[in-house]
């Protein structure tokens, strides 16, 4: 620990997990207990996640990982902190319908991914019954959101959308239907899926729907 972050920790207190990025050492055995985590959060879900087991799975000690997460929902936070920064960055297109299109075709993949689905169900259904895993998952919608919300607001500039859209909400309207599919209807998560999605967006939003 350096000597700022301990200097920061005696006056407000240990820092909440996700919130100090680490170097070196440090940063690869982050990067090795977060792995494990998701691993063991897509296998066997958040009521079974038990840190011992993750320190396990990631070859550091149980100390190590209880002194630094100290908490499953703490550890899950984490998780979510750097799954919203591993996002790929957003790449414009110029138009409104391909750049709603890439997103949506972001989002399939990574639901439709075995690992990752499974992971994203077993975090959200934590999140309907803990606090602190809610607010991560918020944070997490919340950066990838802003991500991709200036490919409305530059629409609206060019003139494909009227003045006053909501570009957050274009956006969610987007991964909605893609994530009923993930955690209600059980429909196909396929590339299809994901263009109707975008489609479907663009079309209300071009109509004024998100006009506020």
């Amino acid at each position: 620990m350096t000597d700022d972050l301990r200097e920061r920790e005696r006056a407000t207190g240990p820092a909440e997990p996700g919130t100090v990025r680490p170097g070196g050492r440090t940063a690869r055995v982050r990067a090795a207990v977060l792995d494990a985590a998701g691993e063991a959060l897509a296998e066997q879900g958040f009521a079974h996640l038990d840190l011992a087991d993750v320190a396990r799975r990631a070859g550091v000690g149980k100390t190590t990982v209880y002194r630094r997460w100290g908490t499953v929902t703490g550890l899950v936070a984490d998780l979510l902190t750097e799954l919203a920064e591993r996002s790929r960055p957003r790449t414009g297109t110029g138009s409104l319908l391909e750049d709603l299109r890439a997103h949506a075709h972001m989002v399939r993949g990574t639901l439709a991914d075995p690992r990752q689905g499974a992971l994203f169900k077993a975090v959200i259904a934590a999140a309907t019954c803990d606090s602190r895993t809610a607010e991560a998952l918020h944070r997490f919608y919340a950066v990838r959101v802003d991500e991709w919300a200036p490919c409305v607001e530059q629409a609206v500039e060019r003139g494909e959308l009227p003045r006053g859209t909501d570009a957050r909400e274009v956006i969610r309207a987007v991964s909605a239907p893609l994530y009923f599919r993930l955690l209600a209807s059980g429909g196909p998560l396929d590339e299809e899926s994901a263009d109707r999605a975008a489609e479907a967006a663009a079309r209300a939003a071009r109509a004024g729907i998100y006009v506020v």
